[in-house]
């Protein structure tokens, strides 16, 4: 399988908030957002003996004591509760990021944590509220989460 970078995203700073995954034109519902090589690590090689590395907070649970650092944007997409995309795993060491619904140009994108779209079970971190930005109308609950969870 090949991977192609996609012009359809790119990656802005948040006011108050991290980095987050931006679309810059019209994603319609299920498409493919981005299809993403992952790097598989021993759940150790995120911790040190007084807790998580930064890096922790990029992570994916990949399977019995491992995680995952999604490649291309995939470990940057920021957490709501009320989602616009998802992810999955495909075969092999591959994550695909697919819209749930339209995605305006200019919009965030983001995904649940919990794994699918509707699961509302707290997630680890305190979640961080963003200030729109021009292009979007507010909606403060979908803006959640931050990037840099480990700070968190």
């Amino acid at each position: 399988m090949s991977f192609t970078q996609t012009t359809a995203i790119e990656v802005k700073q948040i006011k108050g908030k991290g980095r987050g995954v931006f679309a810059r034109r019209l994603i319609h519902d299920s498409e493919v957002i981005e299809r993403v090589p992952v790097l598989v690590l021993p759940v150790g090689e995120t911790r040190t003996a007084s807790g998580p590395t930064r890096m922790s907070g990029y992570c994916f649970e990949w399977g019995r004591g491992t995680v995952a650092v999604a490649l291309g944007y995939g470990s940057l997409y920021n957490h709501s509760y009320q989602p616009n995309a998802r992810y999955d795993d495909e075969s092999g060491q591959t994550k695909v990021f697919r819209a749930i619904r339209d995605i305006a140009p200019g919009e965030e994108i983001v995904v649940s944590y919990n794994g699918e779209p509707g699961d509302k079970t707290p997630v680890w971190f305190k979640v961080m509220q963003s200030e729109p930005s021009p292009k979007e109308p507010e909606r403060p609950e979908a803006h959640t989460g931050s990037g840099d969870k480990a700070d968190a």
